[in-house]
């Protein structure tokens, strides 16, 4: 990076954006410069041109006047600044100026939006902390956290939630602080170690352990783009080669004007969300909802049975809330059903993913009304002894691991071992299947077993439990 490799280094930084991108990009820092595009041209580039944390700062009353929210909470501002500063450019004395330059502003955005976890560990270490070397797992959680949030944030000020809103999803600050932890959970000190909790939090990290851990963990640089893109809004409707973005979020169905409040939080339907197959992410549709619906098995039964893959989540009286994933749509009868796409997860108090161990296929069961086989809904385990058990006597449940479930390697979710059930959300996701549509032959009609159930249950072959209209009364956009 010597002599006139400057301009050269930056040619090459600017040559990743699209024309298009590189006038949205001279556009914001043009305002947040406050000068009109021809101030300080000197040999064709723009050199006196240059950005303080304050503009950044007044960048939203810039565009939208003072009386609005600002898109980016300020300390996300603050070590955005700091990440731009970060940027060494040749013949400048590093890190001193208070004065953001053009040269790093591209650099910045080529870096964090474009490139890979090498080009992007030095900003990101900045951001962390403004001083040079190691730093301690507390600042990475509070980066992390900090990062998290204005995610939250930025896109609840864009509306572009989808459907979800602060109102219809519980408490974001907690959904925070546990995918926080979660993600930090990933950090592989080179020492082979695991610290865990307030030794986390003390422990001295290197940027090559954070570089490895940016390179594994792909949310923060998704996150990052996010705050980008959306708080400073720049590129943030161009078309981009990351995809990962537009299924950050899966698009909300089944809730408007119901007045619930899901037992998912933002942060935690990102974060499952991720852990669906590609073809399910766009999309989440409420089928049925113990507060809406009753506290009823034969309900629950009646409104998933062959509704396509679905989220199960649960919340028992201690407050612990966790769940599984269905691969396959739900059937009544007294098999296992399901495949190794098949998952538990915690969401409170911690939030993670229990995969398949391999060790069996009892990934998902659901019977009722037999005498000879267990009554309920499980996943994985075995039979009195499931990973997730909800009993057909509405109201009691298991989650057994002595110490892990067989099946998913999955801990005890619930406080207690036989918990009380307290609120019971079940979401389709990705596309309902054809036969669950309006108007076409129910896979009811010709299924005996579930048309049985239906009568159980008190309701006409036409039951309106069972044919809900499919809103689609939110765009998908």
């Amino acid at each position: 990076k010597m002599g006139n490799a400057e301009s050269n280094a930056y040619q090459n930084h600017l040559s990743r954006f699209l024309p298009e991108e590189q006038s949205d990009i001279d556009g914001v820092f043009d305002t947040l410069s406050g000068s009109s595009g021809s101030a300080g041209v000197k040999n064709g580039k723009a050199t006196k041109k240059t950005v303080t944390l304050a503009a950044l700062q007044a960048r939203q009353s810039i565009i939208l006047g003072a009386y609005m929210r600002e898109p980016l909470p300020e300390q996300m501002t603050t070590r955005l600044y700091n990440g731009m500063k970060s940027i060494d450019l040749p013949g400048k004395s590093s890190g001193l100026s208070e004065q953001i330059v053009k040269e790093q502003f591209v650099i910045f955005m080529s870096n964090l939006l474009k490139g890979n976890a090498d080009e992007k560990i030095t900003i990101i270490m900045r951001m962390i902390s403004k001083t040079q070397g190691p730093v301690k797992g507390k600042q990475i959680q509070e980066f992390t956290e900090d990062l998290i949030m204005s995610v939250v944030h930025v896109l609840n000020y864009r509306k572009e939630l989808k459907g979800w809103n602060l109102e219809n999803t519980r408490d974001s600050a907690s959904g925070v602080k546990a995918l926080a932890s979660q993600l930090l959970s990933e950090l592989k000190p080179a020492d082979g170690t695991k610290p865990v909790g307030p030794q986390l939090m003390e422990t001295n990290f290197d940027q090559g352990v954070i570089q490895d851990w940016v390179y594994r963990v792909p949310q923060i640089s998704i996150f990052l783009s996010v705050v980008i893109r959306q708080g400073l809004h720049v590129l943030h409707s161009l078309p981009d080669q990351t995809k990962d973005i537009v299924n950050l979020l899966p698009g909300c169905k089944g809730v408007k004007g119901r007045r619930l409040v899901s037992l998912f939080d933002i942060p935690s339907i990102m974060y499952l969300n991720s852990h669906l197959p590609a073809e399910l992410q766009h999309k989440w549709q409420l089928l049925f909802s113990s507060r809406l619906h009753g506290e009823s098995f034969s309900q629950l039964c009646a409104h998933i049975v062959n509704k396509g893959p679905c989220l199960v989540i649960l919340k028992d009286l201690d407050g612990y809330i966790f769940g599984g994933f269905a691969s396959h749509p739900w059937e009544v009868k007294p098999q296992f059903q399901g495949d190794n796409r098949c998952f538990l997860f915690s969401v409170f108090p911690s939030l993670a993913v229990y995969t398949y161990t391999g060790y069996n296929d009892h990934y998902m069961y659901l019977n009722h009304g037999q005498q000879t086989m267990p009554n309920g809904l499980g996943m994985g385990g075995q039979h009195e002894y499931f990973g997730l058990w909800i009993d057909s006597d509405y109201g009691k449940g298991h989650s057994k691991a002595k110490p892990r479930c067989t099946t998913y390697n999955s801990p005890q979710l619930s406080a207690k071992e036989d918990f009380t059930l307290d609120t019971m959300e079940v979401w389709a996701v990705g596309d309902l299947p054809e036969s669950a549509g309006k108007g076409k032959k129910s896979i009811l009609d010709v299924d005996p077993e579930a048309q049985a159930l239906l009568e159980m249950a008190g309701k006409s072959r036409l039951s309106e439990g069972l044919r809900e209209p499919i809103e689609e009364d939110e765009d998908d956009e």
